[in-house]
């Protein structure tokens, strides 16, 4: 009660304190737009708003660049226009080798702009470029602590590298983001990268302790038009070509049509209806160890789930012990599609009240669940969620799901969350606390059927400091959720110290001490692991190096298989693990990470190795290798893993890639290739070639028998009214 008064008298203060000046620029009106090319010398520009006053967050806060930046920007009533110049005076030592869609490009010279059409402070949409046209787009999420990175939107860049450095162009059409009826004035910020430099520059929120994604701390775009929308109507047919051969040798032909609707119910209210859903275009899954008794989490990849995701998100830094709407669990069972038929989606904001619902229907199908044979029936699956922004960047909400994959009857999820947030704690700090509870039925559940937990966190950029508890009943198994480990209380205390010294060699220290704690439901320890980093340095050439202890421990209430007839047996193990692990610059051509984990491992022994290597050698050439290798001496049996990734993408264009991606590993002695050839022949049409193939690898006979191969060929657009 006393933490809970002393949070409630912090809220209360804080409404007290001033919300500080925010810089502000007008936009440019202008009747027609240029051609995106990359170029800023259309007479429009001279009408546009513009921003020229940058200053940096690293390596000096609010320190001076070491390159000036300039900002335009122009809108009308169909889209918001901005023109970047990136003066450099040593374009030669421009960092850029990406060119392909959605790549992470923290690690070249980029620009990143983002907007909050709802001026809420708590969400937001994240447009990045390079000066090769890469783009990458993101959505506000978490409250600006983290972006949801899988959101694609259609929107227009193009660059250009000059003497006097990089120019950037980006469009973003009124018809690819919600916005709020009305408003005059955006949350509005734009940051650069030099990375030869490792320099940060923004125009708005330049303090450390603040991140780019949090709008409340962002500049302000004023003078916006009366933005038109037109119809608001978009149809989004598909036509799928595939042609598989099974392991029989087999070959199936078949072409499926698909379409989604998508129609503005008003400027930030959307509706969307899709039919015969298909996702032959998602990229596979990136295959991972698994050295626990628990379910490995993978993420979400497919674009209709995406669209609108950060509407669905619940509670605070729950992470992975708890996702009450993992919507993986829809199509998807252990690894079986299972096929969409239909189904629809609201999602939007009504002031300062944001809303989503999902519905989804599936077919029949025959699968194997756990090596059995088994018919799914039909099911009808559904979420909601709804949030209330309070305290100008709180919120509390409510969340419901009903359905089971399995079609078990019954089943159904309800639950609350309330997080208060600020960015002025302090005067200049960030503080979060946040409660959430979660109750879920099912027929054959019985026992404990709740979840709850709290959260109070200080993330800044020399301390952060967090604690968070959880507790997960033993019959708390959400139909729609992701839960690795119930029957449980959890604790976990972390903090982070990161000062940046005076040296000119070092960048930052990061001194990281994080205790987990499990008990389960009758108080009787389970887990404990205490991580700690005495070394994490990153040096000013963008080098870094890490050593780590961590005291572990583990009850072992029920054996379990960790490797291929190597059980790990019931009792309580106690010990150290130790890690190495170095990054070699990102900036670099040839750059990547080596890790090696060592020392006891249950009552035996175990080295972890794991290496990523990127490779660079032309703007349109990328090869990533990825590699872990585990050897394990233990009393109860030995074993080897080995697990290999290598990526090849071939960036013709921004609009034309080829990513070809190949894994094996030891366990499953599986070969998989996943290619992909992605052709974006109109800003809003696509077009993608993607073969699969599937191959294990037999003893004695060593050799490899196919199991089986696709080609997909699949041809989409978007008409747009």
């Amino acid at each position: 009660m006393r933490l809970l008064s002393y949070v409630v008298l912090v809220c209360l203060w804080h409404l007290s304190l001033s919300q500080g000046d925010r810089p502000s620029v007008v936009t440019g009106i202008t009747p027609e737009l240029p051609e995106i090319d990359g170029r800023l010398d259309e007479s429009v520009w001279e009408d546009a708003g513009i921003i020229e006053d940058f200053l940096t967050t690293v390596p000096v806060e609010k320190g001076q660049p070491s390159n000036r930046t300039r900002t335009y920007i122009l809108s009308n009533e169909k889209a918001v226009l901005i023109g970047i110049e990136c003066f450099d005076d040593n374009p030669e030592g421009i960092v850029n080798y990406s060119k392909l869609r959605d790549t992470e490009l923290e690690n070249e010279d980029h620009i990143r702009v983002i907007i909050d059409p709802f001026l809420d402070g708590q969400s937001g949409y994240i447009f990045s470029v390079n000066p090769n046209g890469a783009r990458y787009d993101a959505l506000v999420s978490n409250r600006g602590e983290s972006e949801n990175k899988d959101w694609d939107g259609i929107w227009e860049a193009s660059t250009r590298i000059h003497e006097n450095g990089w120019t950037v162009e980006i469009l973003i059409p009124i018809q690819s983001i919600n916005f709020r009826q009305g408003l005059k004035e955006w949350g509005f910020n734009v940051e650069r990268n030099i990375q030869r430099n490792q320099e940060i520059m923004r125009w708005a929120n330049v303090k450390r302790d603040q991140w780019f994604m949090q709008t409340s701390r962002a500049g302000l775009l004023s003078g916006l038009p009366d933005f038109n929308y037109g119809a608001g109507l978009n149809i989004r047919p598909s036509i799928i070509g595939n042609i598989t051969k099974d392991e029989a040798g087999d070959t199936n032909f078949k072409v499926d049509p698909a379409l989604t609707i998508n129609k503005r119910l008003g400027a930030n209210v959307t509706a969307t209806a899709t039919f015969n859903t298909d996702f032959a275009e998602t990229e596979v899954d990136t295959r991972q160890t698994n050295l626990t008794r628990f379910p490995l989490f993978f993420p979400e990849k497919r674009a209709f789930f995406l669209e609108g995701a950060d509407i669905f998100e619940f509670g605070f830094g729950l992470s992975r012990d708890i996702v009450p709407f993992f919507s993986r669990r829809i199509g998807l069972l252990e690894g079986n599609q299972v096929p969409i038929t239909a189904g629809g989606k609201v999602n939007g904001r009504i002031g300062r009240t944001s809303f989503g619902g999902l519905v989804m229907g599936t077919d029949s199908k025959s699968i194997e669940l756990d090596g059995v044979p088994e018919k799914i029936q039909s099911t009808t699956t559904g979420v909601f969620r709804i949030k209330q922004n309070v305290l100008k960047e709180s919120s509390f909400g409510f969340f419901g799901s009903f359905g089971d994959p399995l079609n078990r009857s019954g089943a159904w999820v309800a639950g609350s969350d309330f997080t208060y947030q600020t960015t002025r704690f302090a005067g200049d700090k960030n503080f979060l606390a946040g409660v959430w509870g979660l109750y879920n039925d099912r027929r054959g559940l019985s026992g404990d059927q709740s979840a709850y937990g709290l959260k109070i966190d200080y993330p800044n950029d020399i301390w952060d400091i967090a604690f968070t508890y959880a507790h997960i009943g033993d019959a708390f198994d959400p139909s729609l959720g992701f839960v690795p480990r119930d029957a449980i209380n959890k604790f976990r205390l972390g903090a982070t110290y990161a000062p940046r010294p005076e040296w000119t060699w070092l960048r930052q220290m990061r001194n990281q001490l994080f205790i987990t704690y499990i008990p389960d439901l009758d108080w009787e320890w389970q887990s404990y692991r205490v991580f700690t980093a005495p070394v994490n340095w990153r040096f000013e050439s963008g080098e870094r190096f890490e050593f780590n202890v961590v005291p572990t421990g583990e009850r072992i209430v029920e054996p379990f298989e960790i490797s291929e007839n190597v059980i790990i047996p019931e009792d309580v193990y106690h010990y150290f693990r130790y890690r190495l692990e170095g990054d070699v610059a990102a900036k670099r051509k040839l750059n990547g990470r080596v890790s090696w984990w060592f020392g006891p491992f249950f009552d035996g022994n175990l080295n972890e190795y794991q290496l990523t290597v990127n490779w660079n050698p032309a703007t349109i050439l990328t090869f990533e290798f990825s590699g872990v290798h585990n050897e394990a001496e233990l009393p109860f049996g030995d074993f080897d893993q080995t697990l290999v990734g290598l990526r090849a993408r071939l960036n013709v264009t921004p609009d034309l890639q080829l990513n070809s991606f190949v894994q094996y590993d030891t366990d499953t002695r599986n070969f998989g290739v996943n290619t992909r050839i992605h052709w974006i022949y109109h800003p809003q049409g696509d077009f993608f070639i993607v073969y699969n193939s599937n191959s294990v690898y037999e003893r004695p006979e060593d050799r490899f028998m196919r199991l089986n191969n696709q080609l997909l060929i699949k041809l989409r657009y978007n008409f747009r009214l």
